[in-house]
């Protein structure tokens, strides 16, 4: 760890924290303010679909400006989308709420980039440390966000207003933190300089097929479950501070791991790994599907987030081999482009699968992604097997 990591390490739970609280609350108002039942999610999917048209403007400017200024701009639009919130929360305005949520899109697709950004400013041979200890500093989302959330939402005399006010004061906090961080200069661009293959080209590479398949579809079953918990939850009869607990323990479970993440890829490979959290996801399904106490729903989102982890970090491991440094900014907006787009389908059926079909079957819905997840990385091994050796 140096000194930069450490700060974009900070960032990182920051970013979470107003991850996690969205999670938390964004389900609930959304139930409060709907048209309808089924639409309770809405603001959570357009969150996540604010991400997915946000990945190409994300890019461009990376491209441009670099990491900093892209950073500086997507914490700007963080605090302004909370105010809008907080103002939608206010007056009772649903639609208000969801364009809120879409704006902050843009935010979530920075911060998204933290991960690939942690490789640059470390040494190389510590890459794979470098992008594991930084997802670690999600932990701070998984104490901060359910307990903002917790402890914020009855400030005001309008339900959770004062939790989406408190994310407009966390993004100030990530902004002073991005300010002292040094990023790798942007080299010039000289005439003649390659601009690399074409994005289609990268994203035709086995490496590149089963690191977007991994990270799109270990964030849709996490999504499928996590986004319908506080609902599920809320039906069960538990508090909203029963819920917060059992978001708070998931998000450790996501971030926790991340101090040995890293060292594990290193050691054994991250196929291996990611493996590992495919297996994991399906003995959490197993858990959630064995009944709805209170230890149920906190073991098995705990567990859910260690799947996440290990499939996460693997496929951002993977995904550095499959571009050159000109490439980067396209492959990146690229796997991140079909990570939100797999969470907005996740979002919505989230919401019209609990309030429909009933926890259980969500449930059993989930194990679709994580059989796709694990076909993709029996397909690698296979590819693998078939290039020659030295």
């Amino acid at each position: 760890m140096n000194p930069n990591l450490t700060l974009l390490t900070l960032c990182q739970g920051l970013f979470f924290t107003n991850n996690v609280t969205f999670i938390a609350i964004n389900g609930l108002v959304g139930l409060s303010l709907a048209p309808r039942g089924w639409m309770a999610t809405l603001p959570i999917m357009g969150y996540v679909v604010g991400g997915a048209l946000s990945t190409g403007l994300v890019a461009k400017s990376q491209s441009r400006w670099g990491r900093k200024v892209s950073f500086q701009l997507g914490l700007m639009v963080a605090l302004f989308s909370a105010m809008l919130a907080a103002l939608a929360a206010w007056s009772h305005n649903f639609w208000l709420l969801v364009s809120a949520t879409v704006i902050a899109g843009y935010y979530s697709a920075n911060g998204q980039l933290y991960r690939f950004a942690a490789a640059e400013l470390a040494a190389d041979g510590f890459k794979e440390k470098a992008v594991s200890w930084v997802l670690a500093g999600g932990l701070i989302g998984a104490i901060v966000g359910p307990n903002l959330a917790s402890r914020t939402r009855t400030l005001f005399e309008v339900p959770f207003l004062g939790a989406y006010i408190a994310l407009a004061v966390v993004a100030m906090l990530a902004m002073v933190c991005m300010a002292f961080i040094r990023f790798p200069a942007v080299p010039a661009k000289k005439p003649g300089d390659s601009a690399g293959r074409p994005l289609s080209e990268i994203m035709r590479q086995p490496v590149f097929i089963v690191a977007a398949a991994a990270a799109a579809l270990s964030y849709g079953v996490m999504n499928l479950l996590m986004a319908a918990t506080p609902l599920a939850m809320q039906v069960c009869g538990f508090s909203f501070d029963d819920a917060a607990l059992v978001l708070e323990w998931h998000v450790i479970g996501m971030f926790a791991p991340g101090f040995f993440t890293g060292h594990l890829i290193k050691k054994f490979g991250a196929l291996r790994i990611m493996g590992l959290g495919a297996v994991i996801n399906l003995v959490c399904i197993a858990v959630a599907l064995s009944g709805v106490q209170l230890q149920q729903f906190l073991v098995s989102l705990f567990l859910l987030g260690m799947g996440w982890n290990f499939l996460f970090t693997g496929s951002t491991t993977l995904a550095l081999t499959a571009w050159t440094p000109a490439e980067k900014d396209r492959g990146q907006a690229a796997i991140n482009f079909l990570v939100f787009a797999t969470m907005a389908v996740t979002s919505f059926a989230s919401g019209a699968l609990v309030t429909t079909q009933g926890w259980m079957w969500l449930n059993i819905g989930s194990l679709l992604p994580v059989a796709l997840t694990g076909l993709a990385l029996l397909w690698m091994v296979q590819q693998q097997r078939k290039v020659p050796g030295p």
